[in-house]
């Protein structure tokens, strides 16, 4: 029988409620009653709160509250679950409070031992939060139970250009967290499409009766970055944008999440992508200029003469 099951299977006569003795558990399970002293010692070290009683009637036996227990989280598990309630945190996760209770838990069950070792990593670990509102907390946690149970829900929302809200019906399908906002992915029965929301512009939320059957291959991730990209149309508008610079500057800008989408080649120190010519000398120049001398345009020219335009525009506005 493989350590883990003997482990498992002490545990459970351990569990009986009755004392029972190394000898016992030696005979039970046919092991060397050194190595049942060995497996005593590993549960104890995991946090298992196990008593020993010596003498005529002594024995093991477990503490009454052991079966609430988070049992089987050892070191590197319990300290990556702090560093994930760290992150959820800074992130406005609308389970907090429910996160926070199963962090007690682990504190709770842990051994002095444990406990001083795990803050030690804990501590070592923190996270700047910007400034954000709480206010969508109760909202998510609606959206978070209309997208498991998968039943619509009406909405006022209210548009960044528009000053009144519009009322809508959607089949939410995913919630999503990007660039430090939350969206709800999903089927709007008013456009007839699939959507994206910000959840902080849902000014009302109604759950309703209504359900729907959420289609087996839809990708949230795929929708949202697909639709908050430009498609490449035209292949006759399409030009080629090459960039030198270092390695390392060059590896940014190819895992940017703009630019990345339309890289076709890269090497140690030159980078190709392939985009539209609005969109190059659009939104390219604001994008690159932050780079400063760390990367150099070596195609299109006019993107070169766009970027001095653009440098000469914010020299005039500063000037003035």
């Amino acid at each position: 029988m493989p350590k883990i099951d003997n482990m498992l299977a002490v545990l459970w006569m351990l569990r009986s409620g009755e004392k029972v003795t190394a000898q016992q558990i030696s005979e039970k399970l046919e092991l060397h009653i050194r190595t049942v002293y060995r497996y005593i010692d590993t549960l104890s070290t995991s946090g298992v709160p196990i008593i020993s009683d010596s003498g005529h009637n002594g024995g093991y036996s477990l503490l009454n509250h052991f079966i609430k227990a988070p049992l089987f989280f050892d070191f590197e598990e319990q300290t990556s679950l702090y560093h994930a309630a760290v992150f959820a945190g800074e992130a406005g996760y609308y389970g907090g409070e429910a996160l926070n209770r199963a962090i007690s838990k682990l504190s709770r069950y842990s051994n002095p031992d444990q406990e001083t070792k795990i803050n030690q990593h804990v501590s070592s670990l923190e996270v700047i939060s910007h400034l954000r509102s709480s206010s969508v907390e109760p909202t998510l946690k609606v959206l978070e139970t209309a997208v498991a149970d998968e039943y619509s829900v009406k909405i006022a929302y209210q548009k960044s250009k528009e000053n009144q809200s519009s009322d809508r019906l959607i089949d939410p399908y995913r919630i999503i967290y990007w660039n430090n906002k939350w969206y709800v992915i999903g089927f709007c029965h008013l456009r007839q499409e699939v959507r994206s929301f910000r959840v902080d512009r849902i000014e009302r939320l109604l759950p309703t009766e209504d359900t729907f059957v959420r289609p087996n291959d839809f990708s949230a991730s795929d929708f949202f970055m697909n639709n908050l990209l430009p498609t490449l149309q035209d292949k006759e508008e399409i030009t080629s944008l090459v960039l030198s610079g270092n390695k390392k500057t060059l590896e940014e800008i190819c895992q940017h999440w703009f630019l990345g989408h339309y890289l076709q080649s890269q090497s140690t120190n030159q980078a190709t992508f392939l985009l539209e010519k609005d969109i190059l000398h659009t939104y390219v120049p604001h994008l690159l200029l932050p780079y400063g001398k760390a990367i150099q345009v070596i195609e299109p020219i006019s993107l070169k003469k766009r970027l001095i335009e653009v440098l000469a525009d914010l020299i005039n506005f500063h000037q003035s």
